[in-house]
């Protein structure tokens, strides 16, 4: 009688214990897309069914190899979220949500901080935008509609009011109303 081995049916991948190296390569094809922090690539791995001490291992080793970098992927991460005309304090979420913590990443962001204008960012995907908003002719839905996209993209109140005041003030005088 043959007794072939049954299938298995869970979701998780058959992965014995110590296949550090299925972990490895795993997480080698994982960085291969973008950069990743630490946190993210040992959510992955632990998805894919992988045992704590390989995925430490192989963490580890893409990081002593600068695979993983969690202050460059910081870096690079910010960058993009400035670029695409999001606020400090979206930024920050994101950078949380991304397992992208402690005080390094506090310390860039800092930096960044002072290197920024997040008026400057505001006014700029404001104007990108301002067509999406003329087109409510109550001015007070209009602020409000302003209001609500630049604080869900991370900009700080302080920052919206400024703003709101810009565009109103250019609107009346393009206008001559008061």
């Amino acid at each position: 009688m043959n007794h072939k081995q049954q299938p298995k049916t869970s979701n998780t991948p058959n992965i014995s214990v110590g296949d550090y190296r299925k972990a490895l390569n795993t997480a080698l094809r994982i960085l291969t897309g973008r950069d990743h922090s630490n946190s993210e690539l040992t959510r992955k791995l632990k998805q894919r069914g992988f045992k704590p001490e390989d995925i430490e291992k192989a963490v580890s080793e893409c990081e002593r190899l600068d695979y993983i970098n969690d202050e460059r992927t910081a870096g690079v991460y910010i960058n993009q979220m400035i670029r695409k005309g999001h606020g400090l304090n979206r930024i920050r979420h994101e950078m949380n949500k991304k397992g992208l913590k402690g005080q390094r990443i506090q310390n860039i962001l800092s930096e960044i901080e002072s290197d920024i204008d997040e008026a400057e960012g505001g006014e700029r995907i404001l104007e990108k935008n301002i067509k999406r908003f003329e087109r409510e002719g109550d001015l007070k839905k209009r602020r409000d509609k302003i209001y609500r996209f630049l604080y869900a993209r991370g900009f700080s109140q302080d920052t919206i009011r400024k703003l709101i005041n810009k565009y109103e003030s250019s609107v009346y005088s393009a206008t001559g109303h008061k």
